[in-house]
């Protein structure tokens, strides 16, 4: 208990020894700095605009839930109106008042103090923060923050809900704002914001961005080294999640899908080959195109993979190696055309796993495989969730070396090995706004053939990629002794985690 009125007074003119002396918790330098720099701007009525971009795990949300509890206990006597918008009410809403109650009840100083009121407004007295969810269809309008404005997690919140409904939150006393988040594309309101933050820091010297990797948080907390460590070896550096996640470095709103590090890295060694190898096991990825004739049409084609079980070249040590032995192509083939030339295939290469884009008429062939071919037939329906899935999992699965294609052949797998690769080059990958991290890949329409002249489709691209849909069916029937797959960033993103 702390009865000298000076000491006392020290510490509730300090957020940091505050939270020291109250909660038990000794920030981190860098979490130290973001509080000061926020109260500061709170005390004073300086109403700056701070963005703070932290990877994950590095402890945001614990910075955020010290300064709350701080700024309610700082104002319960003069009064104070604070206002905390998240992407969703649930889970994400939920969880930030969670954190918060959890350091309420562990400061000495307002544990019993505090109250709830109408489900999302917690009370001390003179002072209160209300949560709010920045969901499109959320209806907020009407609330006040006179104190201070928190917008967590601002890369998922739409720039129009931000200017529509959420600003004018704080406009009428010019409240101190805070843009937390993790960085995504350029195109985000945190993005925005970040820009204009940068501009008002570089004109007046008052510090107002905190964007740190996780090179810097490792310095401080060294078992976060590790964890990014694992992270990079699951994924690969330069997958993302990984830039943007852990090391704050924002992704062009219109990328290629695969950069040159990322084409190196899917470049194998093995030769192309003619038939299969005596005792090796194979796989074949059907993405199924259009019927009938024409050159503008899509084609159906096939990628032959040779599955090698505890490859060396796989940097995760997740699993199968996939190495291309093969490809086809048909343009235009009728549908009848198509099966027997699969079957015909699958009697030569005894594939043990077909994977077949089972969207539209494919589903018919999907079912006759399955009947008539002897091997274990995943059908993959295409949607914009299921095909964004695909392509994250498919860069997942490159960035760790389990796809390589063969080295440089002749006649027709020379040719369609350079037509995959020009597909791959001119693959797009645009990332929608919103918490689900949806994204749109494939070679744009109206992209022509460099080489040929005519449209460049991406047939041969998204059958390999349906290497990504093998490997997750792999993972589910093989035994774990066999197979420790990653986790899927995706998920962790969902949970709240990576």
């Amino acid at each position: 208990m702390i009865t000298n009125v000076e000491a006392l007074a020290a510490i509730l003119g300090d957020a940091v020894k505050f939270a020291d002396a109250f909660s038990g918790i000794k920030l981190r330098r860098y979490q130290q700095e973001v509080i000061q720099a926020v109260v500061d701007s709170v005390r004073n009525q300086r109403g700056l605009s701070f963005v703070v971009m932290f990877p994950r795990q590095s402890g945001k949300n614990e910075v955020q839930a010290h300064l709350e509890v701080y700024l309610l206990a700082l104002g319960m006597m003069r009064g104070a109106e604070m206002v905390k918008v998240s992407p969703t009410w649930k889970p994400q809403s939920l969880n930030a008042m969670r954190r918060l109650e959890r350091i309420l009840r562990r400061n000495l100083a307002v544990e019993r103090q505090w109250v709830k009121e109408s489900g999302y407004i917690y009370r001390i007295r003179n002072a209160s923060i209300s949560f709010f969810s920045g969901a499109p269809e959320a209806n907020i309008v009407g609330a006040t923050a006179s104190t201070l404005l928190e917008v967590d997690e601002t890369q998922d919140v739409l720039p129009d809900k931000y200017d529509r409904d959420i600003a004018p939150m704080a406009a009428s006393t010019n409240a101190t704002r805070v843009f937390w988040g993790t960085a995504w594309t350029t195109t985000t309101l945190l993005a925005r914001e970040l820009r204009a933050a940068e501009r008002a820091q570089a004109a007046d010297g008052i510090r107002r961005v905190f964007r740190l990797t996780a090179d810097e948080v490792a310095a401080e907390v060294p078992d976060y080294a590790r964890f990014v460590a694992g992270q990079i070896a699951a994924l690969g550096r330069d997958h993302p999640m990984v830039k943007t996640q852990l090391f704050s470095e924002e992704l062009q709103g219109e990328d290629g899908m695969f950069t040159p590090a990322r084409r190196e890295r899917m470049s194998g060694t093995h030769p192309a080959e003619d038939g299969p190898i005596p005792g090796a096991r194979y796989a074949f990825l059907v993405d199924v195109g259009g019927s009938g004739s024409g050159g503008d049409q899509d084609a159906s084609a096939l990628t032959i993979v040779r599955v090698v079980i505890g490859g060396v070249e796989r940097v995760d040590g997740g699993g199968p190696v996939y190495r291309v032995a093969a490809r086809r192509m048909w343009l235009g083939s009728p549908y009848s055309a198509l099966l027997a030339n699969l079957k015909g295939l699958v009697e030569r290469w005894r594939p043990l796993d077909i994977v077949v884009d089972a969207t539209g008429i494919g589903a018919g062939l999907a079912e006759l495989l399955a009947r008539q071919c002897g091997a274990r037939v995943h059908p993959f329906v295409f949607s914009l969730h299921s095909k964004s899935r695909l392509g994250w999992n498919f860069i997942s699965l490159c960035e760790s070396g389990g796809f390589l294609d063969h080295a440089e052949a002749q006649g027709e797998a020379g040719e369609l090995q350079a037509l995959f690769w020009r597909q791959a080059l001119a693959c797009e990958f645009n990332l929608r706004p919103g918490v689900q991290r949806v994204a749109q890949w494939g070679v744009p329409d109206g992209v022509r053939d460099p080489l040929k002249g005519g449209p460049l489709r991406d047939d041969l691209l998204v059958s390999a990629a349906l290497t990504a849909e093998l490997d997750r069916q792999i993972s589910a029937t093989c035994g774990q002794a066999l197979l420790v797959r990653a986790a899927d960033p995706l998920d962790e993103i969902d949970r709240g985690g990576f």
